[in-house]
């Protein structure tokens, strides 16, 4: 006869790409994330919580997101293609279109949750990803892109990290070189492609295919410098031949004043060559790194267009916490992160039942963890 299936024991593993997050570690998880978001209030920003699902359209080819194929895809009862969030922008975008479209006043949203993201490449990394980030819609100055830049700076040294870096670029330079030297969109995508990967060997067989000299490729590449300081931009401006680029690159070097007057200046550098898999950021982008972590712990930037798929016209910029990355970090770094207060165990018996509960209510009204315990009498 055949043995029946242990069906329990199936039904103890997850998904892949999931895991369960429990005890000591999912308390070090809610302080840090709790530290995070008094930031963010700190600077004015209000708390927004959108739908973990939405209709296919708000993430589609056209706002530049996040791949179908990359997509975690449900259908509603009306036949309706929906997915499960894999970034939290548009989501809100949607909100503030929704919501406050004619509000012509900056908007300041703050928010935390859990993007997903389908793909087969994570190599282990997980499909559900703990987020906390601001989103500051409505103004396109560059004050607004060193306020959040700055305001992730602060959140990141509450986490209890001081060893990172934020590297920052300019969509517009990219751009502004490619218009410069004629190339068409297709060209233009397959380069950033190339550029955004890093792959810089594809990017020089690419140019050199398309007939650029060593010179011209030269001028092209040399968006890779990594450069540390505000004199390091303008050396690279004074060899920018056209005024996009160099519009962006004045742009950078005012932004870096602005983090400078908040005390931040050492924690920046500047990278002409990031881009990003998101086609929606226009203008200043950036990302977070510290060591401990095989990706960067935040990333952000300007993304004036993208409101406009959802009626409203308003510039943008904002910035997103990877919590699991930073978890990493902290772990491999050794920071020590306060936990929560032990809770205080009250055993009692039928007898002493009324005294416990009046010790358990005074202890609870002091802010002071309690918990009652029964305990069975003997025999």
């Amino acid at each position: 006869m055949k043995e029946p299936v242990n069906t329990y024991q199936e039904l103890l593993h997850q998904p892949e790409g999931v895991r369960d997050i429990y005890g000591a570690e999912n308390a070090r998880r809610s302080q840090v994330m709790d530290n995070i978001m008094h930031r963010m209030r700190l600077y004015g920003y209000e708390d927004l919580q959108t739908p973990t699902f939405e209709f296919f359209d708000v993430f589609s080819r056209e706002i530049g997101t996040t791949p179908s194929r990359d997509l975690y895809k449900l259908f509603d009862n009306e036949g309706n293609t929906l997915v499960l969030r894999p970034d939290f922008t548009p989501s809100v975008a949607r909100c503030a279109a929704k919501y406050f479209m004619d509000d012509k006043g900056p908007l300041r949203f703050c928010y935390q949750g859990s993007a997903f993201s389908n793909t087969s490449t994570l190599q282990g990394k997980l499909r559900e990803k703990a987020q906390a980030g601001v989103e500051l819609i409505g103004d396109g100055s560059v004050e607004a892109d060193g306020e959040v830049i700055c305001l992730l700076i602060d959140a990141l040294l509450h986490t209890g990290i001081t060893s990172f870096q934020v590297s920052i670029g300019n969509v517009e330079y990219f751009k502004g070189v490619c218009q410069a030297y004629g190339l068409t969109p297709d060209q233009e995508m397959t380069l950033r492609d190339y550029i955004s990967s890093k792959n810089f060997f594809a990017a020089e067989d690419l140019l050199k295919n398309m007939g650029f000299g060593r010179e011209d490729r030269d001028q092209f590449l040399r968006i890779t410098d990594f450069m540390d300081d505000r004199e390091a931009l303008e050396k690279v401006r004074a060899m920018t031949g056209n005024g996009r680029s160099q519009a962006a690159i004045d742009r950078l070097m005012r932004l870096y004043d602005i983090i400078d007057a908040y005390g931040y200046g050492r924690y920046v550098s500047f990278d002409l060559s990031m881009l990003s898999k998101y086609y929606y950021y226009t203008g200043v982008i950036f990302r977070g790194y510290t060591y401990g972590t095989g990706e960067a712990i935040a990333t952000g930037g300007r993304y004036d267009n993208l409101l406009r798929y959802f009626g409203k016209d308003a510039a943008a910029t904002g910035f997103m916490i990877q919590m699991d990355a930073v978890m990493e970090a902290i772990q491999r770094q050794k920071i020590a992160i306060p936990g929560r207060a032990r809770i205080q165990k009250i055993r009692y018996t039928e007898d002493t039942y009324q005294e416990a509960l009046t010790r358990a209510l005074a202890l609870r009204r002091d802010g002071i963890r309690a918990v009652l315990i029964r305990e069975e009498p003997e025999g």
